[in-house]
């Protein structure tokens, strides 16, 4: 717990609760696509963007933002589409937002700040990008690639004003599959608090893996975490938005070169009246355990109120 808190990670192991169990492993370019994003702001407080070059969208504006290619760590990903693109070297500061279209399909969003280079200019324009500006006014005064980025520009100017999660980036940690560890919270108006815990072997936080199958990938994340709670809990539970803690990720990984993540994600149960307790357990394979030490219980109340994770 305290490492998950932090935005660290935990050796994932071989064993999983519940379906699916992982099969092949995870690769990039093969089962699943990796998508890096950044949001670059100067000392004036204008952010960078970036002319395109390709066809379908050439002479519009973006964020730098591109595949990861295998053997890249994400952060690592991440300052190469800005040094390709704008010319600029990075440094990540942390992760703003986690997109996702199902399990195959991942967009990490980064704040990130300048650290050298110098910009693009239509003299340099390459397969990459056309050139790189640091821009004041409304980004929408610009023929935009995508709207898709107004949202993120947003988070990220609310971010340095007032962050409201500590600075979360991905811990190296190697990760066959992908899979979610989840901090499922239960917690009353008196201020008691439990967290779900799985009893096989050593107790620990569960993980579930991601499946594959087309009726999971429309699912997206939501679903494993969803499927393992209507297997343990008993009524059908209503839980609360997901939260990202943290992720870890080995670039190559094991296995021959696995690209899996393991996403360490935080979900309350809300209750169903003052001085409610955890519901029901049906599973014999899980626990409802009573944290009772405070400066634990203190940390996890904080991240769950308020927002104080990366949203996903």
């Amino acid at each position: 717990l305290d490492a998950v808190l932090a935005g660290g990670g935990w050796d994932v192991g071989e064993t999983f609760e519940g379906p699916p169990q992982p099969t092949d492993p995870i690769r990039l370019g093969r089962n699943v696509c990796y998508v890096v994003l950044a949001v670059l702001f100067n000392e004036e407080g204008e952010v960078l963007l970036v002319q395109e070059a390709k066809p379908e969208c050439r002479g519009r504006w973006y964020l730098p933002a591109g595949r990861m290619e295998p053997g890249e760590s994400i952060v690592a990903a991440m300052r190469r589409e800005v040094k390709e693109e704008s010319g600029l070297e990075c440094e990540a500061i942390t992760l703003l937002a986690l997109e996702e279209r199902g399990p195959t399909w991942i967009r990490f969003v980064f704040l990130a700040r300048p650290t050298g280079g110098t910009l693009k200019t239509l003299e340099e324009a390459d397969a990459e990008s056309l050139q790189a500006v640091w821009w004041s006014g409304d980004p929408r005064a610009l023929p935009l690639r995508a709207l898709d980025i107004l949202p993120l520009l947003d988070l990220a100017t609310r971010y340095r004003r007032s962050p409201p999660h500590p600075p979360t980036l991905p811990h190296e940690l190697p990760c066959a599959s992908l899979c979610l560890r989840l901090l499922v919270a239960f917690t009353n108006d008196t201020g008691d608090l439990w967290v779900l815990l799985g009893t096989t072997g050593t107790p620990h936080l569960p993980v579930v893996a991601c499946g594959m199958s087309p009726a999971e990938l429309r699912g997206g994340l939501r679903l494993p975490a969803l499927r393992l709670l209507r297997d343990c809990l008993s009524p059908d539970p209503q839980p609360g938005p997901l939260g990202l803690l943290g992720l870890q990720h080995r670039a190559g990984g094991p296995e021959g070169g696995a690209d899996g993540i393991c996403f360490n994600i935080l979900l309350s149960i809300p209750p169903s009246k003052p001085g409610a307790v955890p519901p029901e357990l049906c599973s014999p394979t899980f626990r409802w355990w009573h944290v009772e030490e405070e400066r634990l219980r203190g940390q996890i109340l904080q991240r769950f109120r308020g927002g104080s994770t990366v949203p996903i």
